[in-house]
């Protein structure tokens, strides 16, 4: 039985550390696996009060999106969490998610290019493959988020394709 044969999870165990003949780097290589997976700890899963904070702010900020770092800070503080602002803006950031509040004037455009039209005004969707759409939503999960891609034709709202990951990107 070779060394590949053996799941992956069996062969790190294999390893000794401290083998008296054997280096690491020999161990690794007969036992076909990478050194980064003998040092590599995992972080484990977030904790129950985490989840639970980010739940309330998950719940707050779908009533209230425009409550910042602060604001929900105060507002958990209220709900008998013991949370800083710092921590606040860390969720706020692992959640992507960011206060909605009117941004810098932003809307003056350059002369020099092109505006497109918006083609489907007055457009009467009558049949199938005419339009589609796509959405990206978060489903929150015992251990944190997934992130759900959706591809929607409008006339029959039938899901085309789709696709789920645990990140954005």
């Amino acid at each position: 039985m070779g060394a590949t044969q053996i799941p992956l999870a069996e062969r790190r165990e294999m390893v000794e550390k401290n083998h008296p003949r054997l280096s690491l780097v020999q161990q690794c290589i007969l036992l076909n696996i990478c050194r980064s997976g003998i040092y590599y700890a995992s972080k484990g899963r977030a904790s129950a009060d985490e989840l639970a904070v980010k739940a309330e702010i998950d719940r707050t900020y779908t009533k209230m999106p425009f409550y910042g770092v602060e604001r929900m800070t105060e507002h958990l503080r209220k709900k008998g969490f013991t949370i800083s602002p710092k921590r606040v803006r860390r969720y706020f950031r692992d959640m992507c998610i960011s206060a909605i509040y009117p941004k810098p004037n932003t809307t003056w455009h350059n002369k020099e290019h092109k505006i497109y039209p918006y083609l489907l005004r007055g457009l009467t969707i009558d049949r199938v493959n005419q339009v589609w759409s796509t959405d990206i939503t978060y489903i929150p999960m015992n251990g944190g988020y997934m992130y759900l891609c959706a591809i929607i034709d409008w006339h029959s709202r039938f899901v085309l394709a789709w696709g789920i990951s645990n990140t954005q990107r």
